[in-house]
């Protein structure tokens, strides 16, 4: 299979009169640039935007054409794989003694649900699912976005209040940290809720639903590796504390209650902590707070970073986050392992294709579990 990258560029001119959920510019003198010095794509279920650099020599002395421009619209393809569609941010030239040299750097259509603020009449929903929500803020940038097969979004929003200013991105990753659920971009632009480890109340998760055709072997097709194997950040006892706002008050144990879990394959004594909120619910938040932090803190405990010597799998499969990857590396004491891809950056230079890896156990990408609205809601007593 061919793998070479190609970078499909289109001129854009803003349409005012575009619908909602419709892109806000229109596409005009298409073209396609082929023919790399040097290329890295970068994805990732922790990483939104994903984003790409590449770079090219001119095709010949001074040419005067700019061939991209900052704002193109592009497509990314590795062979005829589209892995990131987006727009150009930055047409770097320059110049040596030897070389004419262009540079182009961009990120997917979820750069504006970033960089730029919500856009909504009123600022506030009311009794909305968590999808509903995302899609409708989102389609304001013409973005589409999807619950991944198998994650939960929950019961609706009570309420969502939005501040002047605030981005896109921040107000999802907050819903979505309420209910457990990852967001990051796919190939086509869109964004993807999934679900960040087994969800509260259920035993499915959405990450790695997917496993890959093959892994990764020593000897085989791993060019480099080193491994992290930590025990700092983990603890034997984890507690958290749900501390009343009003201990001054008549409300017996309310003021002082304890959720505890323990992690038996600390083998000391360690304590943490973990100060949760006391609002409606509190105490449930407090169990889910504490078994995430000793979840959390495992899997980020270990990882492994992989450099390999190609993009894809057996299959002919590009490397693809959130997906299950066997991996054999005897050499980092490590006894065989299936673990979750969390991190690519397919890359192309002089000296080869790679893809280097970021892999962890899944219970790495469980969701800190929050408290939505700080303040429980008016309750009206009726006599």
């Amino acid at each position: 299979m061919s793998d070479d990258l190609t970078l499909r560029l289109s001129t854009c001119t803003i349409n005012p009169n575009a619908a909602p959920g419709q892109p806000t510019y229109t596409t005009s003198n298409s073209r396609s640039i082929t023919g790399w010095l040097s290329v890295r794509v970068s994805r990732g279920i922790e990483r939104c935007p994903s984003d790409f650099d590449v770079s090219f020599t001119e095709p010949f002395p001074a040419v005067n054409d700019v061939v991209a421009n900052p704002g193109d619209f592009c497509q990314v393809l590795l062979g005829s794989d589209v892995v990131l569609t987006g727009f150009v941010d930055r047409y770097l030239p320059s110049y040596g003694k030897n070389e004419h040299v262009i540079r182009i750097t961009g990120r997917s259509l979820c750069q504006d649900l970033v960089d730029c603020a919500a856009h909504w009449t009123g600022m506030q929903f009311v009794s909305q699912p968590i999808l509903t929500i995302a899609q409708q803020l989102c389609a304001v940038y013409g973005v589409k976005v999807a619950l991944a097969p198998g994650a939960i979004q929950g019961a609706p929003i009570a309420q969502l209040n939005i501040m002047v200013g605030e981005s896109i991105y921040a107000v999802l990753e907050r819903l979505c940290r309420f209910r457990g659920l990852l967001l990051y971009d796919q190939p086509d632009g869109s964004l993807l809720l999934a679900s960040g480890g087994t969800q509260a109340g259920t035993t499915a998760s959405a990450i790695g639903t997917a496993t890959a055709a093959s892994g990764f072997q020593e000897g085989v097709n791993v060019l480099t590796a080193s491994a992290m194997y930590g025990m700092d950040g983990r603890f034997s006892q984890y507690d958290a504390v749900r501390q009343g706002l009003d201990t001054c008050q008549d409300v017996g144990d309310g003021g002082n209650l304890i959720a505890t879990v323990h992690d038996p394959s600390v083998t000391r004594f360690r304590y943490r902590a973990i100060v949760s909120e006391s609002v409606l619910g509190g105490q449930d938040v407090a169990v889910l707070r504490a078994n995430w932090e000793m979840a959390s803190r495992y899997g980020r405990s270990f990882q492994v970073r992989l450099t390999t010597d190609t993009w894809r799998d057996s299959a002919g499969t590009l490397w693809t986050p959130n997906t299950l990857v066997p991996i054999d590396l005897p050499n980092l004491k490590l006894a065989p392992k299936t673990w979750l891809i969390s991190d690519v950056t397919y890359k192309r230079d002089p000296e080869g294709t790679t893809t280097d890896l970021v892999i962890m156990p899944p219970e790495a990408f469980s969701q800190e579990p929050i408290i939505l609205n700080q303040i429980a809601p008016d309750v009206a007593h009726t006599g």
